[in-house]
């Protein structure tokens, strides 16, 4: 049986690249019987570029700016799971809109398991793969503290996304964002 949201909210996951946020969103959207939107999609399906793209053409500040009016739109939409941008809830502007219109997650995984996930990969702007591990270790020390103001946490670790999209599912039960689980789940 599916579970259903019992308030009319936008579920943001939110959190550094690499922690599951995309797969995550998959699993959760589809238990949820809710749309998938994913912020760095809709910027790439917008303008035709890739993310890497657009910052190497107009640099991090513009892309910061173009990214707080699609999270804007995608805010003011209807109900579904949005995975954003590693970046995007940084912006003051989307944590005060996502405030109103959405229940904000926190997927967090530690440095190690990012740098895990992300090491080798060219479409990460932020993250040149010859510098991997500093990087987000100086990341983490920034962005972290923002993405704690979000409404719940959810940690992530070296595991497959189904268990993380339990522990995320209880916590949205526990919140009554959504209805309990009626079926049986499987112990494990």
């Amino acid at each position: 049986m599916t579970q259903r949201l019992l308030k009319p909210k936008i579920i943001l996951l939110v959190g550094m690249m690499g922690v599951g946020k995309t797969s995550l969103g998959r699993i959760i959207a589809r238990r949820l019987e809710l749309p998938f939107l994913d912020s760095d999609k809709e910027i790439e399906t917008m303008t035709g570029f890739t993310i890497s793209d657009l910052f190497a053409r107009y640099g991090e500040r513009e892309f910061r700016s173009g990214e707080e009016r699609v999270m804007a739109r995608l805010l003011n939409g209807k109900p579904c799971v949005l995975s954003s941008g590693g970046g995007a809830f940084l912006s003051e502007k989307t944590r005060k809109l996502a405030s109103e219109k959405a229940v904000s997650i926190w997927i967090k995984a530690d440095s190690d398991i990012i740098s895990g996930r992300t090491e080798g990969r060219t479409h990460r702007p932020l993250v040149p793969a010859a510098d991997n591990k500093k990087i987000i270790e100086r990341l983490v020390q920034e962005c972290y503290p923002i993405y704690a103001t979000a409404d719940i946490t959810i940690p992530s670790y070296d595991e497959h996304p189904s268990k993380t999209a339990i522990r995320l599912l209880k916590a949205l039960e526990d919140c009554q964002i959504i209805s309990p689980y009626q079926g049986t789940r499987k112990k494990k």
